[in-house]
Formats: C-alpha cells, structure tokens, sequence
C-alpha cells in the first residue's frame, strides 16, 4: 500500500494485471483486507493470504476459474512490471513452456562468502556470473502445471522453482529495468524515478 509515484505499489501492478489478464485476484494479509478498497480498482476478488509466499500463491489459486488455462504470480512489490511484460511471458506458456520467467543478465561480479556477519566476512572464491540471471515477476504458468507443483504444499520463495523441481519446463524471456523489486526505502526512489513518467495502465 505504500505510495510511489502518486499511487499505491498495488493499484500500479493491479492496473498491468488488468491490462493484459482477464481477472485479476489480490492476495493480502489479512489484517489488510480492509484496507484494500481504496486499491481494489480492477480487481475480480481480494482473498487473505497464507503465512507464507507460498501458502498465499495456494489462496489464490483457489480463487480461479475452472476454465482458465493460463494463471500469472506478480509481486506487488515490483509496481513498475508493465502490461507489456505480463503478455511476454503468457505468450510464451501459450507457446508450450509450463513455466515462463522474466529475467535479467547479472552485471555485476559476484563473490562467494560461506560466513557472513554484521562485519563482514571472508571471501571464498569469485562465481562465473555468464550464463547467470536475475528472476523478476510477472511469471506465467500452465494452470495445472502450478497446480501440481502446489501438491503437498511445498515452500519457495519462486514458484517457477517448485515448477522445475516438478519436472517442468521453464523458460526465461527479457525482463525489465523497470520492474525493480521494492525491499528498501532506497528502492522506492528508484521505482519512484522509473514510474515518475508512466500513466496508469501500465503503459511503457
């Protein structure tokens, strides 16, 4: 519910879900449900979720259709993932992936440290970061292919994990700068910049 760039961090990815879904389900803790009415604009159904990510991917599951084929997971966190972004990557469950994530090269170097502490720690050794990318969301899945993976109720912090561990083919298409996961206050003057010039839709 924080605000950035004149809007809540959820009305701006509820508006990119709208654009390029058929229907839309929020997924919030339950202390915040009755905050949502001030940003459920676009949204079918606003459900409490789980006490964990996974148990809240679980929740809203349960609130699609039978018929739908094609289900998408979206951090809220990520405001600036555009509508453009969500159609890549349902595009490409259509094409036959059981899974599609957006992904980024990592450009920076990235090092190996076993032990680490509020000081610091010892570095191990310099991992190869070619070949190597960062995962955003939106992700895409085939609805069933997500719903097996559920089975038994597994824990991650990424459901295209769970889809792997299944057996299931993932694939990756371009993600976006702009679809920056908020984590820190000095996120929000990033996001804030990104989104400073976008109007609602989620637009370019």
């Amino acid at each position: 519910m924080v605000p950035v760039a004149g809007r809540s961090m959820v009305a701006w990815s509820v508006d990119s879900a709208r654009a390029a879904c058929d229907g839309v389900t929020l997924v919030l803790p339950v202390q915040m449900i009755d905050e949502s009415a001030d940003n459920a604009e676009g949204v079918d159904v606003v459900v409490a979720g789980g006490a964990t990510r996974s148990g809240s991917v679980r929740a809203g599951l349960e609130t699609v259709p039978g018929d739908v084929d094609v289900v998408v997971c979206h951090d809220a966190a990520r405001p600036g993932a555009s509508a453009g972004l969500f159609e890549s990557v349902i595009a490409a469950v259509r094409g036959g992936a059981d899974a599609a994530v957006p992904a980024l090269a990592v450009s920076d170097t990235l090092k190996r440290v076993p032990e680490w502490s509020d000081a610091g720690g010892i570095v191990a050794g310099t991992v190869d970061r070619s070949g190597l990318f960062a995962v955003q969301t939106p992700q895409a899945f085939r609805r069933e292919a997500l719903v097996a993976a559920h089975a038994g109720e597994p824990e991650a912090t990424d459901d295209a994990a769970l889809v792997e561990a299944a057996g299931g083919t993932v694939v990756a298409v371009p993600g976006e700068a702009a679809a920056h996961k908020v984590t820190t206050a000095a996120d929000l003057v990033i996001v804030e910049a990104l989104l400073g010039g976008r109007g609602a839709g989620g637009g370019p």
